[in-house]
């Protein structure tokens, strides 16, 4: 007699595949190789033409599963994107998103139609579908590789931004085999799916952010899952409405990481952990899903297809959208080179393939192959040519100290500052570097914890405990003391002096 379950196997195999994802992750870092670049090999490595270990060809159930870990991603992405950044890069972000994604689509399709002699739909499928950065590829490497705080606000928000464009080309031009849209049509939809995006965005983000900051709730878990469902109405909002969903939950995540600071640390962790196993587990089911002994065929279209999208069309689209805003030749060849392609334009390849498109797998193929080479080359090369060009994170540059942690029941927030070697706090007594934003309760050094009225002099590895009163700059004040830095109050800096605790309504 037994006790099996169908789901039995898929559990053990998910499960073996997350801990060897991991394990290879971490070799990756070791290495300097991007994670997702063994993912996928892993991925094809258990599938079909390889072991056979897992099998998958419902190719709509990949779609599913990867538009679900796309959102995961781009929520996450939006909630760690600051207000800052968004202000510093919004201009030129947002021209790369959109005019940025055309003129790479432009130059693909017709590299594909003129020099393969591609049928003009399938080319411009290709350049369509390979024409946006991936968010997931592009946060992966911002987070193993310090850039200049103007150059990393540039990739996060454009990352997160191209992909409705991208979406809507794709779609509309499959919507072109499967009926006969003319160009009002193209015109209304591009139309709808950006103003149904950021309008629903926002709105679902700003009540998201108020019941994430006044309900009551209960325990501090629920709040991270309540953002969860909020990413998801704005989700199915925009796409009820005609909008683009995945510009409404990039949009969304911006809203409630700028507004929400209640909770934040929690909610941050925890969709950190969603969009990292979202990651895996979307790069290995797009690793699954391909068969590698079809991949050679199609080899020299797919590099000729990188050569061009790298080279070419990805410099001139970046070249003609940043040279209006100041940058310098040197910062243009890099974002040309981090134009990294991931899981996007694979979840997309699909899109073809589901509505009964002829050249379906084709495109699925070379698509799979230039993310392939995107992974392989551009990956790991990113830190050397950011060497090279001289784009290098100053300490300045660097991510804030710390954020803080709520107390509950009080209007203070928690903060743990570990003591770098780049801070002003490094060789100075505790009592000499009091902070004007709130008091040090403790010095932490090893396993011991020093009261903060011992002569204790601050060494490298030590970590302060400060309480602040709760305002909404209080990182960016505990950021600047820690670097001694002098930080200017800006008007909608106030200090909120209302007690925040979860059990109490208002």
């Amino acid at each position: 007699m037994t006790a099996g379950l169908p789901a039995d196997v898929w559990i053990l195999a998910a499960g073996a595949l997350l801990v060897a994802a991991i394990l290879a992750a971490g070799f990756a870092g070791k290495v300097r190789i991007p994670g997702l670049l063994l993912f996928l090999v892993l991925g094809m490595l258990v599938a079909d033409d390889g072991l056979g270990l897992v099998r998958l060809s419902d190719v709509e159930l990949a779609q599913t599963l990867g538009t679900v870990g796309l959102l995961l991603i781009l929520f996450e992405g939006g909630l760690t994107t600051k207000p800052g950044d968004v202000r510093r890069a919004a201009g030129p972000a947002l021209v790369l998103a959109t005019a940025g994604v055309v003129v790479t689509a432009a130059v693909v399709a017709l590299a594909g139609w003129w020099l393969l002699d591609l049928d003009p739909l399938t080319a411009m499928l290709i350049g369509a579908v390979v024409s946006s950065t991936d968010a997931a590829a592009v946060f992966a490497v911002l987070r193993r590789s310090p850039l200049p705080r103007r150059m990393s606000a540039l990739l996060e928000v454009e990352s997160g931004a191209n992909d409705p464009v991208a979406i809507m080309l794709t779609v509309g031009l499959v919507a072109t085999f499967t009926g006969s849209p003319d160009p009002t049509d193209w015109v209304v939809f591009g139309v709808t799916q950006i103003l149904g995006g950021v309008l629903v965005g926002a709105l679902v983000g700003l009540a998201g952010s108020w019941m994430l900051s006044r309900a009551a709730l209960g325990p501090t878990g629920v709040y991270p899952v309540l953002a969860l469902g909020i990413a998801g109405l704005a989700y199915g909002t925009a796409a009820l409405v005609g909008g683009s969903g995945f510009l409404a939950v990039y949009i969304a995540g911006l809203v409630v990481g700028a507004k929400v600071t209640l909770h934040r640390r929690e909610i941050r962790t925890f969709h950190e952990g969603l969009s990292n196993t979202a990651e895996v587990g979307l790069f290995l089911l797009l690793g699954m899903l391909v068969f590698p002994s079809q991949l050679p065929p199609v080899a020299g279209t797919a590099v000729l297809v990188a050569v061009v999208l790298v080279l070419v069309a990805r410099p001139l689209a970046v070249g003609l959208c940043l040279v209006w805003f100041g940058y310098s030749w040197r910062e243009i060849l890099f974002v040309s080179w981090v134009g990294l392609r991931g899981a996007v334009p694979i979840v997309l390849a699909t899109f073809p393939a589901v509505a009964g498109y002829p050249e379906g797998d084709l495109i699925f193929n070379v698509v799979f192959f230039v993310v392939l080479t995107s992974a392989a080359i551009q990956g790991v090369s990113i830190r050397w040519v950011a060497r090279v060009l001289g784009i290098e994170a100053t300490p300045h540059d660097l991510d804030p100290v710390t954020s803080g942690r709520p107390l509950a029941g009080t209007g203070a927030e928690l903060f743990e500052v570990p003591v770098r070697t780049d801070l002003a706090l490094v060789g100075r007594a505790v009592a000499a570097v009091v902070p004007p934003c709130g008091t040090i309760a403790a010095v932490v050094r090893g396993k011991e914890a020093l009261a903060p009225q011992a002569p204790v002099v601050l060494v490298p590895g030590d970590v302060l405990l400060l309480i602040v009163p709760h305002r909404p700059d209080a990182a960016r004040q505990v950021t600047a003391w820690a670097r001694g830095e002098a930080v200017e109050e800006r008007p909608h800096d106030v200090v909120d002096e209302r007690p925040h605790d979860p059990n109490q309504k208002g």
